[in-house]
């Protein structure tokens, strides 16, 4: 398996599953600032040019989400995700989607209006819709770990690498400040191995 990747990206997800499998792979790095991933090599791989994407033989998958998906179904063993049939597919379902649809799209309006656009540019009304839309995310996932360390009970899988990482994105940007047991969940997960293994670049 090859995973295409770029440090402090959505990359970092499946990078930090494959250490969870810790079956061997090959990390490609993707330079975005040197254009590697406009280049047509990359494109091939990755038609609208970004990270991550996973090449396992003839298999290629792209989206941090479906290769998490994909990984967590192939390495059965692992119990990465429920199995299929069970009654917690539906609810692992739902929590890799929602990290995507619902999670994410707050904490990325708070990052592009106060870090990652040029000052003339951050529109601060948008920073804190995206505030207060991720107060929302933050009372659901409070209750949810309500007396269990994560997000399906006392088995950690794919799901938590994903809403996880969202998480940990919203605790440098101030936004879990009032939520202790967010707070704990991130430090639970970033006190993993593989976690530590898949950020130590």
């Amino acid at each position: 398996m090859k995973l295409y990747y770029c440090p402090m990206t959505r990359a970092t997800r499946p990078r930090w599953l494959l250490e969870e499998v810790g079956s061997p792979y090959d990390l490609v790095r993707v330079d975005l600032g040197k254009g590697e991933h406009k280049r047509p090599e990359y494109q091939r791989i990755h038609p609208h040019g970004r990270v991550p994407a996973l090449v396992d033989g003839d298999v290629t998958v792209f989206e941090s989400s479906a290769i998490c998906l994909y990984l967590a179904d192939k390495f059965p063993d692992k119990k990465l995700a429920p199995a299929l049939g069970s009654p917690a597919r539906g609810p692992y379902y739902q929590w890799m989607v929602y990290a995507i649809a619902t999670a994410e799209p707050p904490v990325l309006k708070v990052f592009l209006n106060t870090v990652r656009r040029p000052e003339a540019e951050r529109n601060a009304a948008e920073a804190e819709a995206g505030r207060a839309e991720f107060q929302e995310v933050a009372a659901l996932l409070t209750r949810v770990l309500d007396g269990r360390p994560f997000l399906l009970g006392d088995q950690f899988t794919a799901a938590d690498v994903m809403v996880g990482s969202i998480v940990g994105w919203a605790r440098g940007l101030k936004l879990v400040e009032n939520h202790p047991a967010l707070k704990e969940y991130s430090r639970r997960l970033v006190e993993r191995p593989a976690y530590k293994r898949a950020t130590a670049d």
